[in-house]
C-alpha cells in the first residue's frame, strides 16, 4: 500500500509539472505570436509582452498626459499593451466609429456598467442591442420631447448665480473664497439629475457622491485594464461588495435615488412627465432600462460638463486678453439684464462660440481609451496590416492637439484660431473638435444639452462677477481616471457694480 501511494504521489507531481510546463509553453507561444504581429509598431518598453505599463498609466492619475506624450513620441501610433494600439488620428477615429463601421466596442466598455446588474447605453457592446436602445432614447436627448428644457437650465443658472451672491462674494470687509471645482460639479449635477429644485441649489456633497467618485475614479480605471477582473467583480459572487440601492451614501445612494425616481413613473399611480425620462418610457424603455440610463445620465453627463466649465474658466481667467474680448462682445450684444441669455442669442456671439469650441478642444473631458475592436477580417492602418481582434484606443488630447491637423500651436489655448479660417477649414475644425462627443453610431446623445449649458454659463458668470485665482501657481488639483477628478479651484469673487 505504501509503495502504491508513493507511485500515485509521483504521478501526481509529474502531472502537475507537465501541466504547468504545457501552460507556460502555450502562454509563451501566444505572447511571442502577439508580439510578432505588431513588432513593426513602436511603444514603451515591455508593452509587447505585458499590460503592466498600461496598468501603471491608468493608476497614475496622469493617464491623459501619458497617452498624449506616448502617441506624440511615436509619431501618432503606438503599442501600449500586447493587443492594444494607441492613435491620435482623427480620420481613424471617424473610421472606427462610423455608423456602418465593422469595428465594435471592446469588452473594455463593460467596466462602465455602473449598476452591476445590467447594461447601459455606454457599457452595451452588442451593436444591435445598442442601436435599438439608442433609437428609443434619441428623441428625449434631442429636446424635441422635453418640455421646458431651456427654461429648466435657465432656472438652474439663476439659482447658481444667487448661491454665489449669497455665500461667496467677497469685498473689503469679508473674504469668502469659493471652490469653483466643487460648486460647478453641483451645478451640472442639479441640471442633469433634475432631482433638486432650482430654488434650492446643491451646495454640499450630501450623499458623498462627489467624494466617492473622487476616491474611486482612478482605482476603477486601473482595474478596467483587466476586463476579466471586471467581469469577476461584477459577478453575483461579489455583488454584495458592489454599490447597492440600500446604501445610504455614495454611488449606491445614487442607484437608490434613480430607482425611486423611475419607480414613480410606473405602476397604477404613475407620474407622466414631458421630460427626458418621460420620453424614454414613452418610447419603450423598461423600468430596469430606465433606472440604468438615469444613473448613466448623472454619472457621465454631470462630470464631463463640469470639467469643460472648469478648464475653460481657468483658461479665460489666466488670459486677460481673452476675458476682455469676451466681455466686450457680451456688452455689445445689449442683453436683457433681468434674464439669462438664450441659446439662440449665444449662438450669434462669434467670440463666445470660439471660446467654447477652444475649451472643448483644449481639454477634452473624457480621456479613456474608448477601445474599439478591429473586425475579424482585419484592417490596414498607416500602411500596416492589423489583424482582427486587435483593440485600437485613442488619446483624446492627442486627437485634439494633433499638430498635423491643428498646427504648431495646438498646445495653446487660443480661441482666435476659430475666427481666422475659411468656412471650409472651420467646418473641418468643428468636425474634429466634435469628436470629443464621439462620432457615428456611438456619438454622445447628451451633446445638445451640454452645449446649451456652455452657451449660458460663461456669459452669465462673467457679466455678473469678477473672479480672481486665489493661488495662480496652483490653480486646481487634477487627476484623471477616464474622467477628471478636480478639486481646490479656489476663486475670490466680487459682484460687478454694473451687470453687462
Amino acid at each position: 500500500m505504501a509503495n502504491s501511494f508513493s507511485v500515485s504521489e509521483l504521478d501526481l507531481k509529474k502531472f502537475a509539472v507537465y501541466f504547468i510546463g504545457a501552460w507556460l509553453a502555450i502562454w509563451i507561444a501566444f505572447t511571442v505570436r502577439t508580439w510578432y504581429q505588431f513588432k513593426q509598431i513602436p511603444g514603451p518598453f515591455m508593452t509587447g509582452f505585458s499590460k503592466l505599463w498600461l496598468f501603471r498609466a491608468h493608476a497614475s492619475g496622469r493617464m491623459h498626459e501619458i497617452f498624449y506624450e506616448t502617441v506624440e513620441k511615436h509619431d501618432g501610433f503606438a503599442r501600449i499593451a500586447p493587443n492594444i494600439l494607441l492613435s491620435n488620428d482623427p480620420d481613424l477615429f471617424r473610421k472606427a466609429h462610423a455608423a456602418r463601421s465593422p469595428y465594435t466596442r471592446s469588452i473594455w466598455y463593460r467596466a462602465f456598467r455602473f449598476d452591476p446588474r445590467r447594461e447601459n447605453l455606454v457599457s452595451q457592446i452588442d451593436d444591435k442591442i445598442h442601436n435599438a436602445l439608442r433609437a428609443r432614447m434619441t428623441p428625449g436627448y434631442s429636446g424635441r420631447e422635453t418640455e421646458g428644457l431651456e427654461e429648466k437650465i435657465d432656472n438652474n443658472v439663476h439659482a447658481f448665480l444667487n448661491l454665489i451672491r449669497d455665500k461667496y462674494v467677497s469685498d473689503e470687509s469679508k473674504y469668502q473664497p469659493m471652490d469653483f471645482a466643487e460648486k460647478i460639479s453641483f451645478f451640472t449635477l442639479d441640471i442633469i439629475s433634475g432631482l433638486k429644485p432650482p430654488e434650492s441649489p446643491t451646495d454640499t456633497d450630501r450623499f458623498n457622491y462627489i467624494k466617492t467618485i473622487h476616491e474611486q475614479a482612478v482605482p476603477m480605471q486601473a482595474i478596467a485594464t483587466f476586463p476579466s477582473l471586471v467581469k469577476v467583480l461584477q459577478s453575483p459572487i461579489f455583488r454584495s461588495l458592489m454599490p447597492s440601492a440600500k446604501d445610504t451614501l455614495g454611488l449606491g445612494k445614487l442607484i437608490g435615488i434613480a430607482e425611486t425616481v423611475v419607480g414613480e413613473r410606473f405602476g397604477e399611480n404613475k407620474k407622466v412627465g414631458k421630460d427626458m425620462l418621460g420620453s424614454f418610457i414613452a418610447h419603450g424603455l423598461t423600468r430596469e432600462e430606465a433606472e440604468s440610463e438615469v444613473l448613466l445620465q448623472v454619472l457621465a453627463g454631470s462630470d464631463t460638463s463640469a470639467t469643460t466649465m472648469r478648464m475653460t474658466t481657468l483658461n479665460i481667467l489666466s488670459n486677460p486678453r481673452i476675458l476682455n474680448r469676451l466681455r466686450e462682445e457680451i456688452a455689445a450684444a445689449l442683453l436683457p439684464k433681468d434674464s439669462i441669455i438664450s441659446d439662440s442669442e449665444a449662438r450669434k456671439l462669434p467670440y463666445l462660440q470660439a471660446v467654447i469650441k477652444e475649451g472643448i478642444r483644449y481639454w477634452p473631458p473624457v480621456a479613456g481609451l474608448l477601445l474599439k475592436t478591429v473586425p475579424a477580417q482585419g484592417d490596414v492602418i498607416n500602411g500596416m496590416s492589423i489583424p482582427g481582434g486587435t483593440d485600437i484606443g485613442f488619446s483624446s488630447i492627442g486627437v485634439q492637439r494633433n499638430k498635423g491637423f491643428w498646427g504648431s500651436d495646438a498646445d495653446v489655448f487660443r480661441p482666435e484660431r476659430w475666427l481666422e479660417v475659411s468656412p471650409e477649414r472651420l467646418q473641418a475644425m468643428t468636425g474634429t473638435m466634435g469628436l470629443v462627443f464621439a462620432y457615428g453610431k456611438w456619438q454622445c446623445l447628451g451633446e445638445p444639452v451640454a452645449k446649451m449649458e456652455l452657451n449660458k454659463i460663461f456669459v452669465e458668470l462673467f457679466r455678473a462677477f469678477d473672479f480672481s485665482l486665489v493661488d495662480a501657481m496652483n490653480p486646481v488639483k487634477s487627476a484623471c481616471g477616464g474622467i477628471f477628478v478636480q478639486t481646490d479651484m479656489w476663486l475670490r469673487v466680487e459682484e460687478r457694480s454694473t451687470k453687462l
